[in-house]
């Protein structure tokens, strides 16, 4: 890790640092539509979970062992959803990376656009050698944005899903990093 977390602008986005004052606007955002695709966010997801999450988010990148960004909208500040890097617990130098949007915002390539402006930043932020991230095998979606940054399919696993309190099969796409194109 070097120097205080990234923040980016893309064409149409801001990446920042997640915040208390995104707790609100986290909480609304996840609908039954949004968390069925994502292990841990569960619903509902009040208010209070979101500010324990942003709080933690914001404990990982001070000890540079997390990224969790707001995508907002570059010219209002509109607050979209979340990209975020871990690293894991298996392999320090392995980074898991997870995204999500409200349902107003899908579909418009902003998780592409943001997710290919950020990973290189957030490897080299990270110190890490590898990015990996999974999708349950129906998320189409998810599978392009992955697709678009470089990223390919490594494995089928099963992993638990705390959000709805069972196992699930999910299909694990990576990329090293020096396969990363800087942004």
């Amino acid at each position: 890790m070097t120097g205080a977390p990234p923040t980016l602008d893309t064409p149409r986005l801001h990446l920042r640092l997640v915040a208390l004052e995104d707790a609100e606007a986290t909480s609304a955002l996840m609908t039954p539509a949004v968390s069925r695709w994502l292990a841990f966010w569960p619903l509902p997801f009040t208010v209070a979970m979101a500010r324990e999450r942003i709080a933690l988010a914001r404990d990982l990148a001070e000890a540079g062992q997390g990224l969790s960004l707001a995508v907002t909208a570059r010219d209002t500040g509109e607050f979209l959803g979340w990209i975020m890097l871990h690293r894991t617990r298996e392999d320090p130098k392995t980074a898991t990376f997870g995204y999500w949007l409200g349902e107003a915002h899908q579909r418009r390539g902003y998780l592409r656009e943001a997710a290919t402006a950020l990973l290189p930043v957030a490897a080299a932020w990270l110190d890490v050698d590898r990015i990996e991230a999974s999708a349950q095998p129906e998320n189409a979606g998810s599978f392009a944005v992955m697709r678009a940054c470089g990223l390919v399919f490594r494995r089928e696993e099963v992993i638990h899903a705390p959000a709805r309190g069972r196992d699930e099969l999910v299909h694990v796409y990576g990329v090293e990093r020096e396969s990363l194109t800087p942004a």
